[in-house]
């Protein structure tokens, strides 16, 4: 099957050039000017249209177990709802249960997406016990089973957080073996302390929920991991960051030569912490860590431009309104997460490239090249290169539309980003060669989708 684009603008994280693309079953194959029609089986014209890689969302939590329920978007939904916004794969996390092995937890989570991803995937594995047996197994993940990146929580004590003994040996172990450790970082011993605190003083609303997270508890955790890779040599990779202080725990490492890896997401980059002035409503936006402020969104976007941040994924965890209404008398038993896998590309287009606050190149790094490198899949996925999956999208820049619950494909019956109007629409998705999405219909089934496996970490600078 032979697919040639024609007449579209190509962007790179690199490079911004008229091109056609021709697509060989699922490979790029070739990359040019007036390439010929001979041959071909599908034209498709790309005519005042950019042409960039598929997105990859490093951080979605797909029918993830938490607090007694489970997030709303299945592997099938999910991806098919990150393939009608122009993102190609996910990295999805699988959570070691405390006590039981990495195998173990690896063989659940491929119950869940096994038969069943319409767009691509790969794990990162949540280490929540640490131990001699939990280290042999984190080699075997590395060097067979294709999974490079350690998820390590420095909250959620009893449950998914372990100490720093535990993670400067986990750090050890996926250096020596070429991993990436990621982590939550906050504090969470000062949250725990804050939530019953405000519990105690009959401070229940899901504001509390955001002022039990205070800023400094992701400043403080962030400067420490910071030190934990420093004294240990292991590369690291900060998820979700939302705030001035934790990325100035990451700016005051680079003063010892030092290079940690930043991960933002798209609610921190256009919502704000006004919104948990809501009454209950805000438990829309009820996440860990929260929302924050202006100035903190002011210091993210300047990160990117700055190179400090690197990534832009979603945390995406979604939960139906019944599910949120959980914690309808007590803030802390609302489930954290909110809807966004389908919205991350365009908003980031739009709240970024069309407002003049990072460029063409840079919307295609941060939402494709740079976490294709820094998890081993690069240059087979986030580039348009010969050779390449044929993971490609083609965006109209011009065209405006509105978010809604009533328009995503999202399995959740409220949007976060409700009424916002975009600049730039995913219009044609090709995954892996095949059209996966057009006219605003996903062409492709579950079971499409592939489990990618991933090689050691490479391209931190």
């Amino acid at each position: 099957m032979k697919t040639l684009i024609q007449n579209g603008t190509l962007v790179t994280a690199e490079a911004t050039f008229a091109a056609d693309l021709l697509v060989e079953n699922d490979k790029i194959a070739g990359i040019g000017h007036a390439l010929p029609t001979q041959g071909v089986d599908r034209v498709i014209d790309a005519s005042g249209k950019l042409v960039i890689p598929g997105g990859i969302d490093p951080h979605v939590h797909l029918d993830m177990p938490f607090m007694g329920t489970y997030s709303s978007d299945d592997y099938t939904t999910g991806t098919r709802a990150a393939l009608f916004g122009g993102t190609t794969m996910v990295i999805d996390f699988i959570l070691q249960t405390q006590g039981d092995t990495l195998y173990n937890a690896l063989r659940t989570w491929q119950k869940k997406s096994e038969g069943k991803a319409v767009g691509d995937y790969s794990y990162h594995m949540a280490v929540t016990d640490f131990n001699p047996d939990v280290a042999k197994e984190v080699v075997a993940m590395i060097e067979k089973e294709g999974i490079s990146s350690f998820k390590t929580f420095m909250a959620y004590k009893g449950a998914l957080m372990i100490d720093d003994g535990q993670m400067m040996n986990l750090m050890r172990v996926v250096r020596d073996h070429g991993g990436l450790v990621t982590v939550h970082a906050t504090n969470g011993d000062m949250i725990d302390a804050l939530i019953a605190r405000h519990k105690r003083e009959g401070k229940l609303s899901p504001l509390y929920h955001y002022l039990s997270q205070p800023e400094i508890t992701e400043a403080e955790a962030s400067g420490r991991f910071a030190d934990l890779l420093y004294y240990t040599g292991c590369p690291g990779y900060i998820v979700h960051m939302t705030c001035e202080g934790a990325l100035n725990a990451v700016r005051r490492a680079t003063l010892r030569n030092q290079r940690v890896l930043v991960e933002t997401c798209t609610q921190y980059l256009v919502l704000d912490a006004s919104l948990y002035e809501k009454g209950f409503e805000a438990a829309k936006w009820v996440m860990s860590p929260p929302l924050r402020q202006p100035k903190d969104q002011e210091a993210l976007w300047a990160g990117l431009n700055q190179g400090l941040v690197q990534v832009v994924g979603t945390d995406h965890c979604p939960f139906m309104w019944e599910q949120k209404k959980m914690g309808e008398t007590d803030f802390s038993k609302i489930p954290n997460g909110h809807p966004a896998i389908e919205h991350r590309v365009e908003l980031l287009f739009s709240e970024g490239v069309a407002k003049n606050r990072i460029t063409l190149n840079k919307f295609v790094e941060a939402s494709s090249t740079r976490a294709a490198q820094i998890f081993g899949m690069h240059p087979r996925k986030g580039t348009l290169s010969v050779g390449a999956d044929a993971d490609i999208v083609i965006f109209n820049p011009e065209t405006k539309h509105k978010i809604s619950a009533a328009t995503h494909h999202m399995r959740c019956d409220y949007s976060a980003y409700e009424g916002m109007e975009l600049t730039g629409k995913t219009e044609t998705v090709l995954l892996r060669g095949e059209l996966a999405i057009h006219n605003n219909e996903c062409l492709i089934q579950p079971g499409y989708g592939q489990f990618i496996h991933r090689g050691k970490t490479q391209h931190l600078g």
